[in-house]
């Protein structure tokens, strides 16, 4: 196994430690290639992902952290393999603006060994080239790993979720029987349900409603999991639309449905959101907007940014409505306006006209950005808070898995359900300029630190363990189930061999 470096978690504290409290280096400082610093999972041969990373940190010849960037091409990485003439890997550099690098791969193929060489001016940064013994495990290699334990020893994965532990406070027992009954029988004609039964690592499923095109993405996150670690062997329900389903209260007798969107009034099992899902799947793949290009389209610099508090979206709330129109009567505060109309497109002439869409990066030329529900949470919450904006977040009785784990006035500045006080808030922003920009470097820090793609494979898994453990009887492959099957890579693929250097801890 290749050597342990730090937790991640560890690492993003010195990462806080380093940003914070060691003083930064004057602008036009020069990068040290001895004194920069490089860490990060992408680092670390068993952490399989869709997109590997890890940072690079600008320090000048005194120790002192670059807190603006030397150059988006300062620093080169080259990643080979000893043993073959081509690899098959996407680099990206992402420059972060703030004196740090985010750099992404993404591998097409597996390698016996990865050499990654980092260089400044043509010399080896910190302790470049890094070394990860392999076999070195592309996205599409199917070849898990036996024991969950020590795939969650390689992920550093936390010990708990508090999420996780709240949904599932509601559950003492679970039994794959009942619920295999009685779901279909409750909500199978008016809802787009998923049954899923995972045995023996494979993924059986059976749907239910008229729209379930949305399956795909819980078809994806799955069999992801299931080339990289065995699964428990569970079966469980999936909500494939917007609301969460079970309404019922916890005296009563209530189902476990996982679904992508929490509210104080139902007790469904929350998930990462079928978007922050399929973004970190993709990521350098089909999708544009992730968490890790967010980090390098973040705009101008703060005192350089429109201090116009900004939204852009579709009529999908009332609330939205309402924000649209006090945009109209305060324009030189807020700017508001609809893309698309589709729920109330009878009210069109009141709120349009639609303007163009403004591409996600452009939001961050603003200072303040406003976040209000659609038709449940606004899933663009992840990406708004990785950039360094403020967020003016609506209150709202509906959740995501991480909101419970932001702070109002610390990752960012609350709002009124109804919007009451938006004005209000954002003239405190204006009053405040460095307190709104503390917020919204925190709001960034607890994205970057949270809302990766190891911690979102991390909180799956938590979740599917921790659920696995309630069942009282066998998970079984139903009657009507077929089988998911694993997407075939007869360009690259991969054999499966482990050793027990690799496998274990």
């Amino acid at each position: 196994m290749a050597p342990r470096l730090f937790s991640c978690l560890s690492l993003l504290c010195c990462l806080n430690v380093f940003r914070h409290e060691v003083p930064g280096a004057q602008a036009g400082s020069v990068p040290s290639a001895a004194q920069t610093l490089v860490w990060g999972p992408g680092l670390e041969t068993n952490i399989v992902l869709p997109a590997r990373y890890f940072y690079i940190q600008a320090v000048d010849n005194s120790g002192k952290n670059l807190t603006q960037s030397p150059g988006e091409k300062s620093f080169e990485v080259k990643i080979v393999s000893p043993v073959e003439q081509f690899t098959r890997i996407w680099i990206q550099v992402l420059d972060r603006q703030d004196g740090s690098f985010l750099v992404r791969y993404r591998m097409y193929a597996t390698y016996t060994d990865l050499h990654i060489h980092v260089l400044l001016r043509n010399k080896h940064v910190a302790k470049s080239p890094f070394i990860l013994k392999g076999p070195v495990r592309h996205e599409g290699c199917d070849c898990p790993q036996p024991s969950g334990s020590v795939w969650e020893a390689h992920m550093h994965c936390p010990q708990s979720f508090p999420q996780i532990d709240r949904d599932l406070s509601l559950f003492p027992s679970v039994d794959p029987d009942r619920i295999a009954h009685e779901i279909p029988q409750r909500f199978g004609q008016r809802q787009s349900l998923c049954h899923y039964t995972i045995k023996d690592n494979k993924v059986y499923v059976k749907t239910f409603g008229e729209h379930v095109g949305f399956r795909i993405f819980m078809d994806a996150i799955l069999l992801s999991f299931t080339r990289k670690v065995k699964l428990p062997d569970m079966e469980f329900f999936v909500n494939l639309g917007d609301w969460p389903l079970e309404k019922r209260k916890p005296t009563e007798k209530i189902h476990p449905i996982f679904s992508w969107c929490g509210s104080n009034n139902t007790r469904d099992i929350v998930m990462p959101t079928y978007d922050l899902t399929e973004s970190v799947l993709e990521t350098m793949g089909r999708v544009s907007l992730d968490m890790m290009s967010v980090q390098a389209n973040t705009g101008p610099p703060w005192s350089e940014k429109n201090d116009t508090a900004f939204w852009r979206g579709r009529d999908s709330r009332q609330e939205r409505l309402d924000l649209v129109k006090l945009s109209r009567a305060h324009p030189h505060i807020i700017d508001a306006a609809f893309t698309n109309f589709f729920f109330f497109k009878h009210d069109e002439n009141l709120y349009g006209p639609l303007v163009k869409h403004v591409s996600f990066f452009d939001f961050f030329k603003y200072k303040y950005q406003i976040n209000v529900d659609g038709t449940v949470a606004a899933y663009r919450l992840p990406y708004l808070l990785a950039g360094d904006s403020v967020v003016l977040k609506q209150d709202s009785a509906y959740y995501e898995h991480f909101y419970n784990e932001l702070r109002p006035w610390e990752h960012y500045i609350p709002v009124r359900a109804d919007l009451g006080d938006l004005l209000e808030k954002v003239q405190w922003a204006r009053d405040h300029d460095e307190e709104a920009k503390k917020i919204a470097l925190a709001g960034q820090q607890f994205a970057r630190n949270h809302l990766m793609g190891d911690n979102i494979f991390c909180y799956y898994y938590k979740l599917f363990q921790k659920y696995a453990k309630l069942q009282v009887t066998e998970p079984t492959v139903r009657k009507g189930m077929e089988l998911v099957e694993q997407p075939t890579d007869d360009l690259f693929p991969c054999s499966c061999q482990r050793t027990r250097a690799n496998d274990e801890l």
